[in-house]
């Protein structure tokens, strides 16, 4: 009896554990817009960042909109690399293919040290409401080598196809890329 008991809880245990499995991780990353831009022969130097994000979206989970003050963190659902580190580079390389040069990089390269435009981004908003948005709010400034600035502001917000991650992560990439074509027109405006 003694032996079937302990054989009892031993499944039961078994069957417990099962059921606890921790669910795996998903990773997203932002990718630069796909349309095709300039053909990457212009002689301009395009420098990006640095950037500053809302605290409350600077860590390595998504994070959604559940309401007007509240907040979730997907703790299974996270960014492959830090937004500090991708917004910069997905902006640079959608600048170089808007303005159609091969010389656009982030602020931690230093392959580019004297750049002809700097772009320094305030990130005010960057979030999803699963199912209906994702918004990217940005604060920019355009600084010009030669000391010629343009500011201005891009409330960008792009409808979300379903409620899955990939399309929520997807409308914040075309959110962004409003907010570089912004960026890019800008620079336009300084080259005239």
């Amino acid at each position: 009896m003694r032996r079937r008991g302990a054989l009892i809880v031993l499944v039961g245990m078994a069957a417990l554990a099962a059921g606890c499995s921790t669910p795996d991780s998903r990773f997203y990353t932002l990718r630069a817009d796909t349309a095709q831009g300039g053909d990457g022969t212009s002689p301009i130097t395009i420098v990006v960042g640095p950037i500053t994000l809302p605290e409350s979206v600077d860590r390595p989970q998504l994070v959604t909109s559940s309401g007007e003050n509240r907040v979730e963190i997907q703790e299974f659902h996270r960014w492959a690399q830090p937004l500090r580190t991708e917004i910069p580079r997905v902006v640079a390389a959608q600048l170089g293919r808007q303005l159609g040069t091969a010389h656009a990089g982030v602020s931690s390269d230093v392959a580019i040290s004297d750049p002809d435009y700097r772009v320094l981004i305030d990130v005010q908003r960057f979030d999803f409401r699963r199912g209906q948005a994702a918004t990217v709010e940005a604060l920019w400034t355009v600084r010009s080598r030669s000391g010629s600035t343009r500011t201005g502001h891009t409330l960008a917000q792009e409808r979300v196809v379903d409620a899955s991650y990939d399309a929520m992560v997807a409308a914040q990439r075309r959110a962004l890329g409003a907010v570089s074509r912004d960026i890019g027109n800008a620079v336009q405006a300084l080259q005239r």
